[in-house]
Order: structure tokens, then sequence, then C-alpha cells
């Protein structure tokens, strides 16, 4: 039995791939930030344990627990967790910009490098890391996330090159829109980092916090299933692609930023 741990698990893309990869016979680590959503992964059968991308102490228990578990090897590893701060770049502080980096590249970063030497000792290993269309446009009002998603990009091709002398692939997913807790986890961000009101913006945020609070229909959007299909195949495959694109949103901003001068997609993007 093939073992991956997957981060973020506690809803939504982490969920769905946990019990999703549980289904075609992996052995899944499901660790999530909190205790208590361990615990309710726990009684869904999953095995659980914490991993907060900000605490290193939780890394190198959770990568030890994970070893011990499997005596000494681990076959996958899976960089699911991520949050974001909505808000103009104007209006982001120094403190939140820092902050989204820590989690979604630092904290990556810091877990991607205690796996690789496990990965080494036994001769083969898969690391995929969840990118986001966000990971090669920009999208207004989204910029923290943009950053560490572009940033999540680079690294992981730099990564991938460096890597093609060894038997560890590693892999990008770039999903577009899912049906996750994103946007509601994003609120509290929101609420403790952006002035919105006294903005130079305060009149476009007003038209913007319905969709915040209340969010809305995306005929584009897809079950968090979508991505755990990519993702077997990023694991299972003989020869898996660099990266999997995931949506149509996704597909065609990728064409989109390979066709148009950046003008015209900075338009596009803009309305």
């Amino acid at each position: 039995m093939k073992s991956v741990l997957i981060t973020g698990c506690s809803s939504g893309i982490g969920l769905d791939a946990a019990h999703g990869l549980k289904a075609r016979g992996w052995r899944v680590f499901a660790t999530c930030r909190k205790e208590e959503d361990c615990e309710a992964r726990r009684v869904e059968g999953l095995e659980s344990f914490r991993l907060d991308y900000d605490d290193p102490d939780s890394l190198a228990s959770a990568v030890e627990e994970a070893t011990r578990r499997t005596g000494g090897t681990l076959d996958a590893l899976y960089n699911n967790g991520a949050f974001a701060c909505p808000g103009a770049v104007e209006d982001l502080p120094r403190e939140a910009l820092r902050a989204v980096l820590e989690t979604n590249i630092v904290g990556v970063h810091d877990l991607t490098r205690r796996v690789i030497p496990i990965m080494r000792r036994q001769g083969y290993g898969r690391i995929v890391n969840c990118s986001s269309v966000l990971g090669f446009v920009g999208y207004p009002w989204r910029g923290a996330y943009v950053a560490s998603k572009f940033a999540m990009e680079g690294l992981t091709d730099v990564l991938r090159i460096e890597m093609a002398d060894t038997p560890i692939r590693v892999i990008l997913l770039e999903p577009g829109p899912i049906a996750s807790r994103i946007r509601e986890n994003s609120i509290p961000h929101f609420e403790r980092w952006i002035d919105w009101r006294g903005s130079a913006r305060a009149d476009q945020y007003r038209s913007l916090l319905g969709r915040l609070y209340e969010g809305g229909e995306d005929r584009w959007q897809l079950p968090a299933s979508a991505v755990t299909a990519q993702l077997a195949l990023a694991l299972e495959s003989p020869s898996p692609r660099a990266r999997y694109r995931i949506t149509v949103p996704s597909r065609t901003a990728w064409i989109l930023r390979r066709l148009l001068p950046t003008r015209m997609l900075d338009r596009v993007l803009r309305n």
C-alpha cells in the first residue's frame, strides 16, 4: 500500500483528496492545522494528525509520525493547504502579505525539504503542489494569494528541473474555480488586515462585499472531486505531466496568457 501525506484536509480539496485516494487503495495521512479537525477526520476513518505550515515543530512531528507508521517510507506528498486575504494590493499591510507567504510558500517549502531525503533513500517519490489558475495570471483583489501561487509555480519549476536526475517527480495542479471553503475562510483575514473603509477604493469594496460574504454562482465551478481525479493521475501515472490544469477557466487563461499582449490580457482580467 502506497502512502501519501496530504495537508489542509479540514474541508474542500484536501478532504476530498483524502477520501478519494483512500478509496483507490492509498494509505492516507490526512493532516489538518487544528486538532479538532484531525479528530473529525479520525471519526471518518482516516489517519489524521496535526500539521500547521506556520509551526516548524508540527512539520517535523508530522513527518516523523507518518514515517513511524509506515516503517520509514513515504511515497507521496500533496501540498494542498493554503489561505487567502482578499483586498487591493495598495491596502495590503506588510504583516498580511508576510502571513500569506509564510503559510502558502515558506511552509510548503519547509515541509517539502523534510520529505525529500526520505524519498531519496527509498528511491521513489511524488511531490504534488496545489497551485491555481492564479499561479500564472493575476486577478484583482487577490494580490497576496496570487503572489504566493506565482512563487509556488517558480519554486516548483526549479525543483522539478533539479530533481530530474532523481526518481522523484514534482508536479503542479492548477485548478480554477472549485467548490471549497476558501472564500469563507478568508473573511477573518480580510477583517483583520484590510481597512477597507479607510481605503481610496472604499466604494469599490462596498460593491464587492456581498460576493465575499454571501458568495455567488459560478457556472464554471467544479466539485473538489475534479481535483482529486487529476491528483490521482499525477500520483499514479508512470509518466506524469508537469502540470494538470483543472476547469475551463484554468485552461482558457493559460491560452490567453500565451496569445494576448499584456495590455489586452489586463483588460480581459479587469472586466
